[in-house]
């Protein structure tokens, strides 16, 4: 997609902030569960996790199904806010889940696709009338919906005979976010009616001429001009440095904020919010105000830089802590320092249109700057969000939440630049994001958006054959239905902010917008269950969103997942990931002309080593060592090098690894890194990923999934080369081995 192309679509409206989240109508408060007594009827269990969307089995990646727990399931339950520890609570929460949707008025929410024909059910008094209306978005008009002449059995709802009126609403309305209205007998109810299209058609240009990018790691990529981390500049020269070669994007890992102050946390994929970005990233430097301060302030800038500067060589661990306590001094001087009228006058809009999202986390960040996390504060339900303690704090700190706004203010702006870079080199696309699966426990968005989260569990994974003891991330996963009773605006808010200077994002683990893998509290990370999401409405805000923004949407749909969701984003517009190493069909690698069209597709992942430390089996070596093999190495790395001679044997046939290369061990490496990425452009997907991590020779894998930072540094490994030495961005224009690997990828696509 062109610059020009994005213009088609408009950008996406403010986001806007639901005064409240109500719980979902008759829904019990999340409470401790209460004790057990007689043994639960299995059959009614499963009848009651049907209900609400929990899985009672699951296909392991063994292909084998495997059985839930019932205690496991009582415990997800509990989390829903559904009591299941004996048969009279079960009967009790299967009636209610029957009788649940008659005792309102409207749906929570409504999600359709546009064109397609939909209806809404009105639950009024039996035999009253009613009315129904839409009010469109931004008051750009209303449109009456036309009652059905269906009929249903009416039901008793608390004594009140209770009938249900059927509406069919219009066709032709707009894409957008609107307004039901029901009427009757002086009653009324509103609820968010969502009109999304039925596909998502951002990703069409590149079906016309395929494109490729880099991937990388923001923060390890530094320049001479860096804080020590990679930053929002050094983003915008990556961006201009590999436009000029062709590239159509570059894809960061998550840029999501993560604590206020150090000590932070390394993982992009655990932050504190995803909807606002990490002041990390910004480059003092780029910063109007820097111009405009008195000498000595300038000179207690310089003195800032010049202490962490020396990190940019650092070539063995990253050093966050350092970074982000000497760029909080300088950001402090500059916040201070008087702004132009025009300055201020955007600085007072981005805030306006950044709505109470903003506010509330910039009043978290404000709080937790002397809060740690483990303070009972954060527990303490007299000190929620809207109590008047907090509100008190609101007032108090009205200062350090000016700070924390005009912190996000200055990560747009820098986005923004970055993205314009980005554009004008020639990328079709520009910046494409990372959207993390959730965030930390203690983290802002769990704290601000409690009500729409579920409490006492945890998203992570089955046991799978990288990870055969499961995974717990840690992360308090959205309630479904309160997540709908909120009208979906907080993940509407998230997606538009994220995609606000983005050609792109990339959702991390999509099937989760399907169900996600729940562990209560005090489980084991393979003891959980899968819970359903409506699928259907996330993935049509996620379109709408997209396409408003023209963003193409990439959904890493690796892991175990039900083979009909892949079709199903296919035909929703959503390109899924095809990673080289991971496509085998039966024993044998697949064919590149077999690959998905509607894909990204790349040679590795941040959660594998870097192509060479794969070839060499670093990971083998580096999971032994860490006890995470369920058999020996000498196995491990047997199956390891036979899965790779089947590879080296697919591009020899394809003649794009001559048996007789030579040039030393060095050579051959890079030849079979440029090797796997010419066999990979033959492939139909319309997107190519090029790791920048292969473009230099690194080996060290970012993350290495299943241990904690005292095991192995994961997200702290800066960008080096094959001699183990740091590489910054002003080597790459001159790097022989970066230049031949993205002119060998640009020859392959449009040589």
């Amino acid at each position: 997609m062109t610059a020009s192309d994005q213009q088609h679509f408009p950008p996406p409206a403010a986001p806007t902030d639901p005064p409240a989240f109500p719980p979902a109508a008759r829904e019990p408060a999340t409470r401790e569960p209460a004790p057990a007594g007689e043994p639960v009827d299995p059959h009614l269990l499963q009848q009651l996790a049907d209900a609400h969307g929990v899985g009672t089995s699951f296909q392991g990646w063994d292909g084998l199904p495997h059985a839930v727990a019932e205690d496991t399931l009582i415990k997800v339950l509990a989390s829903l806010g559904v009591q299941a520890n004996t048969n009279q609570l079960i009967e009790e929460a299967l009636a209610e889940a029957e009788l649940a949707p008659w005792r309102r008025m409207l749906p929570p929410a409504v999600v359709i696709q546009q064109g397609e024909p939909a209806q809404v059910p009105v639950h009024v008094r039996d035999g009253a009338t009613a009315r129904l209306s839409i009010t469109l978005e931004g008051g750009a008009g209303s449109r009456d919906a036309a009652q059905q002449d269906f009929w249903m059995q009416p039901r008793d709802v608390d004594g009140v005979a209770t009938g249900r009126a059927t509406f069919a609403l219009p066709q032709d309305l707009p894409l957008g976010w609107h307004t039901l209205h029901a009427e009757s007998e002086g009653a009324t109810a509103s609820a968010t009616l969502v009109v999304v299209p039925a596909r998502l058609s951002t990703a069409a240009p590149l079906e016309e001429r395929r494109g490729w990018g880099l991937a990388t790691q923001l923060y390890s990529v530094r320049s001479k001009r860096s804080w020590g981390i990679g930053d929002f500049s050094d983003l915008a020269d990556l961006a201009a440095l590999s436009g000029t070669r062709g590239a159509d994007y570059v894809l960061v890992n998550p840029l999501h904020a993560a604590e206020p102050v150090p000590p932070v946390q390394p993982s992009p994929y655990s932050p504190s919010t995803r909807r606002f970005f990490n002041p990390l990233y910004i480059r003092i430097e780029a910063i109007p105000e820097v111009a405009y301060l008195k000498p000595r302030k300038r000179a207690v800038v310089e003195k800032l830089h010049d202490e962490v500067a020396g990190l940019n060589r650092e070539a063995n661990r990253l050093d966050r802590d350092a970074v982000y306590a000497a760029k909080l001094q300088a950001l402090e001087l500059l916040y201070h320092a008087r702004r132009p009228p025009a300055r201020q006058a955007a600085f007072d809009e981005f805030c306006r249109i950044s709505g109470q999202g903003l506010d509330d986390f910039a009043l978290w960040s404000a709080i937790r700057e002397d809060l740690p996390a483990g303070d009972p504060f954060w527990s303490d339900p007299d000190c929620a969000l809207g109590s008047p303690q907090t509100e008190a704090l609101r007032e108090r700190l009205a200062d350090r939440i000016g700070f924390h706004r005009w912190l996000q203010w200055i990560c747009d702006e820098q986005l923004e630049s970055a993205q314009q870079a980005a554009l004008r080199s020639g990328m079709r696309l520009g910046v494409v994001h990372d959207l993390a699966v959730g965030v930390d426990h203690s983290s802002a968005d769990a704290w601000t958006l409690h009500n729409v989260l579920a409490s006492g569990t945890s998203v992570g994974a089955p046991p799978d054959m990288y990870n055969q003891q499961g995974q717990d991330w840690g992360q308090p996963p959205w309630h479904p239905a309160r997540l709908a009773e909120a009208g979906y605006i907080p993940f509407r808010n998230m997606l538009a902010t994220v995609l606000r200077h983005a050609g792109g994002v990339r959702v991390d683990h999509i099937l989760g917008l399907f169900r996600l893998w729940w562990i209560p509290a005090g489980n084991a990370p393979g003891d959980g269950a899968y819970v359903k999401y409506d699928h259907e409405a996330l993935i049509g805000i996620l379109a709408l969103e997209a396409q408003r923004a023209g963003a193409v949407v990439i959904g890493e749909d690796l892991g175990t997942f039900e083979p009909w969701v892949r079709d199903y984003l296919a035909a929703r517009g959503i390109l899924g990931t095809s990673i080289l190493w991971f496509e085998y069909d039966g024993d044998s690698p697949l064919a590149p002309e077999r690959y998905r069209t509607q894909a990204l597709a790349s040679v590795n992942t941040h959660d594998l080593p870097p192509t060479a430390g794969y070839l060499a089996g670093d990971h083998v070596a580096l999971r032994s060592g860490l006890g995470l093999l369920e058999r020996s190495e000498a196995e491990e790395r047997a199956e390891h090098n036979a899965s790779l001679e089947k590879m080296f044997a697919l591009l020899r046939e394809r003649g794009y690894l001559p048996e007789d290369a030579s040039g030393g061990a060095a050579g051959k490496e890079e030849r079979t890194i440029e090797a796997l990425h010419l066999l990979l452009a033959q492939a139909p997907s319309v997107l190519l990923g090029v790791a920048l991590v292969d473009a230099v020779g690194e080996r060290r894998v970012q993350n290495q999934p299943g241990t904690t930072e005292a095991l192995y540094p994961n997200w702290q490994v800066p960008l080096a080369g094959p001699d183990g030495r740091s590489v910054l961005l002003d080597d790459l224009s001159a790097n022989p081995r970066f230049n031949s690997l993205l002119a060998a990828v640009e020859g392959a696509l449009h040589g």
